[in-house]
């Protein structure tokens, strides 16, 4: 079915099809006029001949019938009683037929009058041999033209198809070498020109596009970081004096937990962009279910007084090789989403086997919607609430730049159970 279609195929089978076509048809065109012309050859001879002799029979009655080496002739009497033509021919009517006798064919002319009868007949056994050289020979022919045909469509799909082959060539060279060189360079300006031109064309306006992607990305993730770093500090600073209010002291806890989620997603799109740029560096060692309890206790305060427990369990250490920011934004946007659509019961986080798993006793999703939950700005059919639907977009990222597996399902019980899933245990 590849071969079916590849271009370069198409344009060899239309070549053998077109020309297995024309050449068929040419050899049943030969093949009908030769049998109609002959028919009407034979036959228009036959009847001549018979009327002929007839009129001279008339004219002089010592006229002997003709002979011929493939033609006999009979004339006799109404109702032959003589019986010197076979019943085959005896009983046709007047005109010309084809009639076989002992399993060879003949044509037969046909003339009967008041007073006499007349027939004559052409061996044409010898016609038909012929004939069924002749369909050997044009089946030789038309297989002759099928196989020209065929070398005709491969030369010119080599050489309709050199100049795409070396277009799509360079667009595999292009992948690999950056920046990407001009595909339309030394190429002829005919439509596969065009296209290279208009391919180049495109491709800088999405270098252009992705560049400035990249430099917005990576610039506003390195600016937020300082005046992050400054609310930190002096949140701390304020923290600090043990004269504070309660509810100024709550506050500003509050502040500590929003700036630190903020630069932790600030240092995680970095990454995701110096990634991208290929400059990724390895970082140490941390223990998923450290970091997964320093994001619990940054979430408890949000359930805001809710009938809602939200615990850890650890059955086994996973340690994963990442920056921790990645791990708690990543951990922290599926406990979020798990504190957010929960209005009351568990959220519970299970550490261990080499994987995190979040499971709540919320309202769960629709089947039909669980493969786009990690699609930008999807939210769900009847989901309340804030929201911007990109939490899980980046976490998808995340896991796509590190090579980790996470997927969603709805639990038997209620629920929804999501499973991040860092490495398997050999």
């Amino acid at each position: 079915m590849r071969f079916r279609h590849r271009l370069r195929s198409r344009i060899i089978l239309s070549f053998l099809l077109l020309g297995t076509l024309l050449s068929g048809l040419f050899a049943v065109s030969v093949l009908f006029l030769q049998n109609y012309l002959e028919d009407q050859l034979i036959g228009a001879t036959l009847a001549e001949e018979l009327d002929t002799y007839v009129t001279q029979l008339r004219e002089d009655p010592t006229v002997v019938e003709p002979f011929y080496t493939r033609i006999q002739g009979y004339v006799t009497r109404p109702g032959d009683p003589n019986r010197s033509v076979s019943a085959q021919v005896r009983e046709l009517e007047s005109g010309v037929h084809e009639v076989t006798i002992g399993g060879i064919s003949y044509k037969a002319a046909v003339r009967k009058d008041d007073d006499l009868w007349g027939f004559l007949i052409y061996d044409v056994s010898e016609n038909r041999r012929l004939t069924r050289q002749l369909v050997m020979y044009l089946v030789g022919v038309v297989l002759l033209f099928s196989i020209l045909s065929l070398g005709i469509g491969w030369w010119a799909a080599s050489r309709v198809m050199k100049p795409v082959s070396e277009l799509a060539a360079r667009l595999g060279e292009a992948q690999k070498i950056s920046p990407a060189p001009r595909l339309a360079q030394g190429l002829a300006d005919d439509e596969v020109g065009q296209l290279a031109a208009a391919l180049d064309s495109y491709a800088e306006r999405l270098v252009q596009l992705v560049r400035r992607d990249r430099e917005f990305n990576a610039d506003v993730s390195h600016e937020l970081r300082t005046p992050l770093a400054v609310i930190s500090g002096a949140t701390e600073l304020l923290l600090a004096q043990d004269e504070l209010p309660e509810r100024t002291r709550n506050r500003l806890l509050r502040i500590a937990r929003a700036a630190r989620q903020s630069t932790d997603i600030t240092t995680a799109l970095l990454h995701l962009v110096r990634a991208e740029r290929g400059t990724n560096e390895d970082s140490q060692s941390h223990s998923v279910a450290e970091v997964a309890q320093d994001v619990i206790d940054l979430h408890r305060p949000l359930m805001e007084n809710r009938p809602l427990t939200l615990d850890l369990e650890e059955t086994e250490r996973v340690s994963v090789i990442a920056p921790e920011s990645v791990l708690a934004v990543t951990i922290g946007n599926l406990v979020s989403n798990a504190v957010r659509y929960t209005p009351e019961g568990r959220v519970l986080v299970r550490v261990g086997a080499g994987r995190l798993v979040v499971e709540d006793t919320g309202p769960g999703i629709p089947e039909e919607e669980l493969h786009r939950v990690m699609d930008r700005h999807y939210r769900g059919e009847g989901v309340q609430g804030k929201g911007s639907g990109l939490g899980l977009a980046i976490v998808k990222r995340l896991c796509d730049l590190y090579d980790w597996r996470i997927h969603f399902e709805n639990r038997a019980s209620g629920g929804l159970r999501a499973t991040l899933i860092f490495f398997d245990r050999g």
